[in-house]
């Protein structure tokens, strides 16, 4: 654990000379929200469409660094996604969150994704938390104290209109059109099919309502995460192949023979978060168990020593390899593989502590040398093409491509290698 040490400085390192003035520059003061496109060039397209799952990741980001470094800028900069969250993203006629809008605000595609509401809840929970700490470190504003109650109370809109409307009775939905009629799942539609149900809907369903729990506690919220968690046990997790279906139809077949290393890894450290947080979930030895499996799984299908670095390939098709290097891939490695260094301790397994803090170390430096966009403005590059070369094709700032993965993944650095500076 020791060669682990130096990563809390370089989360904290990244993280505020970093991350924080990168996405701070694409705020927009004159029409609110932030540019929500920059090329590999570093050009900055100020009247592009803006997503909502960005935007709701950027409010999550914000929310969450200041939490973690305290620094009042990254509150102001989350207030400032927060506004434009309620003001433009948020259907108030029908409720809910659109997918898109128009640079200058105009709702552009209306449709109603459960992904996107849970993002949505998942950035309002993460700020009504920073606000209250805001409060907690006797920075105090009474207009502060009614933002983070409104955040919860939006929050639970979103809560209560993806339980009333996106969900039947074996698990949760994905596609309505603006008035919540059900729609053709065409966003999360890949390679010729359409999947009634999918892995990541359920996965960041489930990190929503952990936040929200964690901001608020409430036992209602508590109920649907033991039932996500069942639903990850159940019909999510092909016991037979040691992994996690991906596409599924209404009856959770599986729709392709899709294995997705980073959901995988990503899945295993924050199904055990839950079950941590939780704390008395009835199938709580059963699902670690399964933790354990996918985690050991991923490190020995998936992760490849080059040298002195490590990596993973984004997903197998059939057993084939697909040969990038994805960002997201490589910071939910490090996260699920720091995860198995404390879960492999907690067991006094020994070679296993040694095994992942070892893969740790090496897609760190991956990372740290392909990845991070060397540029004096730069973030992070999106792709590594096999030979080790980025993709310059591919941008620096998109609909997908956010601080969300790495922005987590400097966070969990200061939160597992020094916790007492992390705010519960």
């Amino acid at each position: 654990m020791a060669d682990l040490n130096g990563l809390y400085r370089e989360g904290v390192v990244n993280l505020r000379d970093r991350m924080l003035p990168f996405w701070s520059r694409l705020k927009d003061e004159e029409r609110g929200g932030f540019y929500s496109l920059v090329t590999d060039d570093l050009e900055v397209h100020k009247d592009a469409d803006r997503g909502c799952i960005l935007n709701s990741r950027i409010l999550w980001f914000f929310s969450s660094a200041y939490r973690s470094l305290h620094e009042e800028s990254a509150l102001e900069d989350a207030r400032h996604a927060f506004r434009y969250l309620k003001e433009v993203f948020w259907d108030h006629e029908n409720g809910g969150l659109y997918w898109s809008v128009k640079a200058d605000g105009t709702p552009l595609r209306t449709d109603k994704y459960c992904f996107c509401q849970a993002f949505g809840i998942c950035a309002l929970a993460a700020y009504a938390e920073a606000e209250d700490l805001n409060d907690a470190l006797s920075i105090r504003d009474s207009q502060e104290t009614e933002a983070s109650m409104e955040a919860l109370r939006l929050a639970y809109e979103l809560f209560d209109l993806i339980e009333s409307k996106m969900r039947d009775t074996e698990g949760y939905l994905e596609a309505f059109d603006r008035e919540l009629n059900a729609i053709p799942n065409d966003v999360f539609s890949v390679k010729g099919v359409q999947a009634s149900r999918t892995m990541n809907t359920a996965l960041h369903l489930l990190e929503a309502y952990m936040e929200l729990y964690r901001a608020d506690g409430a036992t209602r919220v508590k109920k649907r995460l033991f039932a996500i968690l069942d639903i990850f046990l159940d019909r999510i997790y092909l016991r037979s192949k040691t992994r996690l279906g991906v596409y599924f139809d209404l009856d959770y077949r599986p729709l392709l023979d899709l294995y997705s290393y980073g959901h995988d890894i990503e899945c295993a450290w924050i199904i055990d978060r839950a079950l941590s947080l939780l704390g008395d979930y009835p199938r709580e030895k059963e699902l670690r168990v399964v933790t354990e499996n996918l985690t050991a799984a991923v490190y020995r299908q998936a992760y490849l020593e080059d040298g002195n670095f490590g990596s993973l390939p984004i997903e197998a098709e059939k057993g084939v390899d697909k040969d990038v290097r994805v960002w997201w891939v490589q910071a939910e490695a490090v996260n699920g593989f720091l995860n198995g260094v404390q879960t492999a301790m907690e067991n006094n397994d020994m070679k296993a502590v040694l095994r992942y803090a070892k893969a740790v170390g090496k897609v760190w430096a991956f990372i740290s040398n392909e990845l991070i966009d060397p540029r004096p403005e730069g973030e992070w590059f999106s792709e590594i093409r096999a030979g080790g070369f980025p993709d310059h094709t591919k941008n620096i700032v998109d609909e997908w491509k956010c601080p969300y993965h790495n922005g987590r993944m400097f966070m969990e650095f200061i939160r597992r290698l020094n916790p007492e500076e992390d705010e519960k």
